[in-house]
């Protein structure tokens, strides 16, 4: 299968941004990977929690694959990320206007139609107080759209390297990334429409995430602080829905499998 489009336009740095820094990476931290035997071998949309800045390095690190983020089009106004991030793959798209939601999930598609990885955080932004937040049902409604899987991510020991308004990283600190299982949406195949069915999707991502990670769940969205920059987060995720889910916050419960499908364990 051939290179996408966008990754041959974008990321062309990407194996030499990861060959240097993989090395300086794992010399200041110790960086474990956990369920790497869960990695689909094709295109799959990778769900992680989202508590540093720094998580979105420490993803790709441990990836044996390239992954993909799609980013904000603000980090093209600061000369410190116009020419970083798109060469190590994030794909900047235009948030304003009706369609940008829509040229985003097309964007994210062809990503993984490809066969390639694609990262998103659910949260929609970092969880700035460490805890876990309501996802987004973005990512459910594009493995509706592909049929690609979605593996929940739990990273954890970021937040103690690059706690929330810190400049630089500690070194010499411990972190995690932990594969979940791959979640396999194709029992609601042709329900990409059904509100329930997105919010049933991400509700079940986010309890795997909070039994990957540990962290308390908090039953509504997370909310992004004001910044005087655009800093290095690299992926501030640009959300993919294209409507609402139909709950406003606190209507929905906390994360779980909601149904006694969902409930069932995974083969």
């Amino acid at each position: 299968m051939g290179e996408p489009t966008t990754q041959r336009e974008y990321g062309k740095l990407y194996p030499i941004a990861k060959a240097v820094l993989t090395p300086v990476f794992k010399g200041l931290w110790r960086i474990k990977a956990v369920g790497v035997d869960h990695l689909p071998a094709a295109g799959a949309i990778f769900c992680p929690n989202h508590t540093s800045v720094i998580d979105s390095f420490f993803l790709p690190l441990v990836l044996p694959r390239r992954i993909t983020f799609v980013g904000k089009a603000e980090y093209m106004d600061s000369w410190k990320t116009k020419h970083l991030f798109p060469a190590i793959g994030m794909i900047p798209i235009d948030r304003s206007g009706g369609n940008a939601s829509e040229r985003a999930l097309n964007t994210a598609a062809r990503v993984l139609e490809s066969g390639e990885y694609f990262g998103i955080y659910p949260e929609g932004t970092r969880a700035r107080d460490g805890r876990l937040h309501r996802g987004h049902t973005g990512p459910a409604r594009l493995a509706l759209r592909t049929g690609s899987p979605i593996v929940p991510v739990g990273i954890v020991g970021t937040r103690e390297i690059q706690p929330p308004d810190a400049r630089l990283p500690k070194p010499f600190k411990r972190a995690e990334v932990r594969f979940g299982r791959p979640i396999d949406v194709g029992r609601y195949a042709g329900r990409a429409d059904d509100r329930m069915v997105l919010r049933q999707i991400i509700d079940e991502v986010m309890f795997e995430i909070r039994a990957l990670t540990g962290q308390e769940y908090v039953d509504e969205y997370a909310t992004k602080k004001a910044e005087t920059f655009p800093s290095a987060e690299t992926a501030q995720v640009i959300e993919l829905d294209t409507s609402t889910d139909g709950h406003a916050d606190g209507d929905s419960p906390p994360p779980r499998r909601s149904s006694a499908d969902a409930l069932a364990p995974r083969a």
